[in-house]
């Protein structure tokens, strides 16, 4: 029987639109559980909306709405943006919702049955005007710390420091804008500090939290563990206490439970299983992992364990967190127009980039990655693009051309392209325990470092070359080259599954699957059937279709490096104009018939590499629908790395007289554009099949 795993995300808090730095943890977690299915084990994924609380409360009075009106309009919205990332929740449920409100009043009634709930004397702020109290988001005044004015209750948005609204400087109401007055009121705790001798037990396990994090957490109980508020005064958002008058569950007690009431509802709906309780029960066989940001460790680790023990619930096995996402190096920041939504990112990109360059970047520890839109372009470009995805278009194209007609050849006994597979072959362990790790950024860095061998193969053996005087060699070298193809798509399906099922269509083969890898041999693919028709997988990224999801024009969307002044550095009064310098003599003027002796073909750039001890200077393997390939040396290297043109298609002088550049023949031109050394740009033909005329 298979594992059976129950996977879930943090749950988005209803308040407003996903965004990308949302995105990291919901495609790690989809990546995870895609490996993991594919891995041939039994799992579910679950999420919901997060809904109660006085931020939400508050937002919703702005915008003249009820609060269940207000959620309402982002839980299509939130799941729309899931749906286009390719994130597949198996059910995405809320917590305004009859199972949340069953399951949360269930397990507070256990915690008092068990004699873990207290009451005591709170005081608060209070307004006479509104007749609340005024906790967290509803009282404003100054920082207690560093003095900052019109900060909220919780938390101070310039230093970062929490208080408690009754430590505000010259609070005064939210609403109103009154001052408050100080209130004592009856409030319920969960005594967290009679469980830290279970929760410190639960630390220790060396699968279920980050061990470093394990150890910051040791502070709490240095200090003593303190009881946990889990009770709010009316009016407020939420569910009401059971027993109790005007007081409502704090929205980080039914929060959590959220996941087990998603799991609930999935179980209602689809039948496959009899309740939540069939994973959720103490001594369930099912594994639980849940994923969440570093921001969110304290509850889950701490407060979440100790609530589900009292109640006679199943913990989680594992804890995974990540680290935040910084834009450019940079905090991301709604004031700073670096919170990029979700859905801006959609407008303009094909989400399997940006899942590409998670996965890329993602290891299992809780550093914060960033999300440098130069290196997002070089790196999807260079990899995905250049590398993987031209391996692929190259294979498939040659093979479905009028000489080799779809078809592939028998598999060798013996031979550099068996070889080649097989070492692929043996490198599929490293990939399955990278992903099992989460450590995604071994992952690729395997697949690419696959990926480059087999182009290699390619490049030694000239297929091109081969076709027309040998093409039944030809047919074998990229049969086995779509073999790589072919286990590419298989190890890359976790993390791009959009683009891994066009190019399983593209071969016309069945998905494979890590399962399937696992007792795998060479031949991979079925040789007595045609491939498909071949297309490009993924056009390349430029740069200001990725400098669009910022919206602002490609010179302001990356931050210049040097010699930038600051916002708050003052302009000069007035910029004194340039002196003119003598201008240059102009081009004379020609003939069209002189224009006309150029010709102009477009290239497809097969192969590149740097030449020695020349920094500008890449030499080239061009094919423009000649028999052989030519030789180009392109002073392009100060803008390009080799794996960046790989696979590109330019526009070539094709008369141009050879020339020797150090000890190369080069035969042609690539033009490009722009004014030279770092800042160049090739001119794109578009999809013409190499050797065509340019005019």
């Amino acid at each position: 029987m298979a594992e059976r795993i129950l996977v879930t995300s943090a749950l988005p808090y209803a308040n407003g639109p996903i965004h990308l730095g949302h995105m990291v943890e919901y495609i790690q977690t989809d990546i995870y559980v895609r490996f993991q299915r594919s891995c041939g084990k039994d799992v579910v994924y679950f999420c919901a909306d997060d809904t109660h609380g006085t931020p939400i409360e508050l937002n919703a009075a702005k915008h003249g709405l009820k609060p269940e009106e207000f959620i309402a309009r982002f839980y299509e919205a939130h799941q729309a943006d899931f749906r286009e990332f390719g994130v597949q929740f198996d059910y995405f449920h809320s917590t305004n919702s009859p199972e949340n409100k069953h399951y949360a009043e269930l397990i507070y009634g256990r915690l008092k049955e068990h004699g873990d709930i207290e009451k005591r004397d709170v005081e608060q702020a209070y307004c006479e005007v509104d007749k609340r109290f005024l906790p967290d988001r509803f009282i404003k005044g100054t920082c207690p710390n560093c003095k900052a004015a019109d900060q909220y209750g919780d938390a101070c948005e310039k230093c970062g420091k929490a208080y408690a609204p009754t430590d505000l400087i010259e609070p005064r109401c939210a609403l109103c804008n009154t001052p408050p007055v100080r209130r004592k009121s009856p409030h319920l705790f969960f005594k967290l500090s009679n469980h830290a001798g279970f929760l410190q037990e639960t630390l220790r396990k060396p699968d279920f939290l980050h061990q470093g994090l394990a150890t910051q957490l040791q502070g709490f109980f240095e200090q003593g563990l303190a009881d946990w508020d889990i009770s709010r005064d009316g009016p407020y958002f939420g569910f009401p206490i059971p027993g109790e008058t005007d007081k409502y569950f704090y929205v980080w007690l039914d929060a959590p439970i959220g996941y087990i009431a998603t799991t609930e509802k999935w179980a209602q709906t689809t039948g496959k299983a009899k309740s939540a309780l069939d994973y959720w029960a103490e001594g369930s066989d099912a594994r639980i992992v849940h994923f969440i940001g570093k921001d969110i460790v304290y509850f889950h680790a701490l407060f979440w364990p100790a609530v589900l023990k009292v109640a006679g619930l199943k913990r989680p096995d594992a804890i995974k967190v990540h680290g935040h996402l910084t834009l450019n190096g940079e905090k991301m920041s709604k004031t700073r127009g670096t919170l990029i939504a979700a859905r801006a990112y959609l407008e303009h990109l094909d989400p399997s980039y940006l899942r590409y360059f998670y996965a890329a970047t993602l290891g299992s520890g809780i550093e914060d990655i960033d999300l440098s839109l130069k290196d997002f372009r070089l790196r999807v470009n260079g990899e995905l693009v250049n590398n993987i995805g031209n391996l692929a278009n190259r294979s498939l194209s040659m093979l479905a051309g009028a000489v080799l007609e779809k078809r592939l050849a028998p598999a060798t006994k013996e031979g550099p392209g068996k070889a080649l597979v097989e070492a692929a072959l043996a490198r599929v362990p490293e990939v399955r325990e990278a992903f099992e790790k989460l450590e995604y950024r071994n992952a690729i860095r395997i697949i690419t470092e696959i990926s480059q061998t087999a182009n290699g193969f390619l490049q030694n053996a000239a297929p091109w070359a081969k076709v027309k005087t040998d093409p039944e060699a030809a047919r074998a070298d990229l049969s086995d080259a779509a073999e790589v193809a072919y286990l590419l798509g298989a190890l890359l399906s976790p993390v791009i599954p959009r683009v891994t099922e066009k190019l399983f269509a593209q071969l016309n083969a069945p998905p494979l699957t890590f399962e399937a890898l696992a007792t795998a041999r060479y031949p991979l693919l079925d040789r007595s059937r045609p491939v498909g028709t071949p297309e490009p997988l993924l056009p390349r990224l430029e740069e200001d279709r990725v400098n669009a999801i910022l919206g602002q024009p490609p010179a302001a969307a990356e931050p210049a490096k040097e010699g930038k002044k600051k916002a708050s550095e003052p302009k000069p009064a007035e910029a004194k104009a340039p002196e003119a310098k003598p201008a240059e003599a102009a081009p004379g003027e020609i003939e069209i018939g002189d224009f006309a002796k150029v010709v102009l073909k477009v290239g497809k750039i097969l192969a590149a590499e740097r030449v020695p001890k020349a920094d500008k200077l890449l030499k080239l393997t061009v094919d423009l629908g000649e028999e052989q390939p030519r030789t180009i040396c392109s002073g392009i290297a100060e803008a390009f790395q080799p794996e960046q043109v790989q696979g590109r298609k330019v526009v070539v002088v094709a008369n141009l007289k050879p020339r020797m550049l150090r000890g190369i023949e080069s035969r042609g031109m690539i033009l490009t554009a722009g004014p030279g050394g770092k800042d160049l740009s090739l001119l794109d033909p578009g999809d013409m099949p190499p050797g065509s005329e340019v005019k």
